[in-house]
């Protein structure tokens, strides 16, 4: 199958829960705290990464209401609207306090200390009170701005050259724009561009580890490329992220058939029939499917020269 424009991938709990490795119901007891959103039943990448800060936390012994405190204390007094987005929260004791442009920010008492485990040379910023923050606000605005005008202009291949352009702007404003460094992988690979375009899907997959997304263009590129054994390991990668992502099972399969290995390729078959069980991938997945279960029993029948 071809490679994908890049939506907005969304999890659901029971998936958000396997990836981060917590209970269903310490997601529901942050959102009944407001630490995420309290209605949400499917999760954005962005929401994983705040579930992930949240999970560290809990980790080290600090309470959904302790954490909850902090980040009120944050919103009122820094102004930030997502604080565990925003600036780096740190367990400090029972206290939770924030890691932001060069200082550690304590949003109870509002006291500032020195950040002994910041790099070397790095400004503290907030003790001069410079306004960096709004800078990076300011870019991410405009990064925004731009990917969702690219978005558009990905529509109309006349537009291509200038949805890439803009894509690039969005990578300059944030190097870590995953969904950008996707996006802009896409365009290079239809255009086949495929070195290229790796290089993007590979530093989406590095920028977010938990992007299946990344990993299921980078498994594309590279059956292109003929590196079958690394397509396979990013496609599997894929599905260990999203069981039920229906086109990586089939995308596996069939490179699992051009390596020979059809019993691999049988099991994948079936999860994607199972998964998208109508239309003309399901009916070719099944074909395959019956032709190997065919196979196989002849096999059987005829090991060592006897009647199974």
């Amino acid at each position: 199958m071809p490679a994908m424009t890049a939506p907005v991938t969304l999890y659901s709990r029971q998936d958000a829960a396997r990836i981060l490795r917590v209970p269903e119901k310490q997601i529901a007891a942050w959102q009944r705290a407001g630490l995420i959103s309290a209605n949400a039943t499917e999760f954005s990448i962005r929401d994983l990464a705040g579930m992930r800060s949240l999970r560290d936390l809990r980790e080290q012994r600090l309470t959904v209401r302790s954490i909850r405190s902090s980040v009120e204390a944050m919103q009122r007094i820094a102004g930030m609207a997502d604080p565990l987005h925003e600036a780096a929260p740190v367990s400090r004791g029972t206290r939770l306090v924030f890691r932001h442009s060069g200082a550690l920010l304590d949003p109870l008492t509002q006291q500032l200390a020195f950040d002994f485990d910041a790099p070397p040379r790095r400004e503290l910023s907030l003790l001069k009170r410079e306004p960096p923050r709004e800078q990076v606000m300011r870019d991410q605005a405009k990064a925004q701005e731009f990917f969702q005008r690219a978005v558009q202009l990905e529509e109309k291949t006349e537009t291509l050259a200038e949805a890439a352009a803009l894509y690039l702007q969005v990578l300059e404003l944030c190097p870590r724009h995953a969904a950008a460094s996707i996006n802009l992988g896409t365009i290079l690979y239809n255009d086949r561009r495929f070195t290229e375009a790796e290089q993007r899907y590979r530093t989406a997959a590095e920028i977010d580890p938990d992007y299946a997304l990344a990993f299921f263009d980078l498994g594309n590129v590279l059956d292109e490329l003929r590196r079958l054994p690394e397509a396979i390991a990013a496609y599997t990668r894929a599905i260990q992220l999203v069981p039920q992502y229906a086109d990586a099972h089939y995308n596996l399969a069939l490179a699992y058939e051009r390596t020979g290995e059809r019993r691999r390729a049988l099991r994948h078959w079936l999860c994607y029939v199972r998964l998208d069980p109508v239309g003309p991938w399901a009916t070719h997945a099944r074909m395959q499917a019956r032709r190997t279960l065919a196979t196989e029993r002849l096999s059987i029948v005829t090991r060592g020269g006897k009647l199974a």
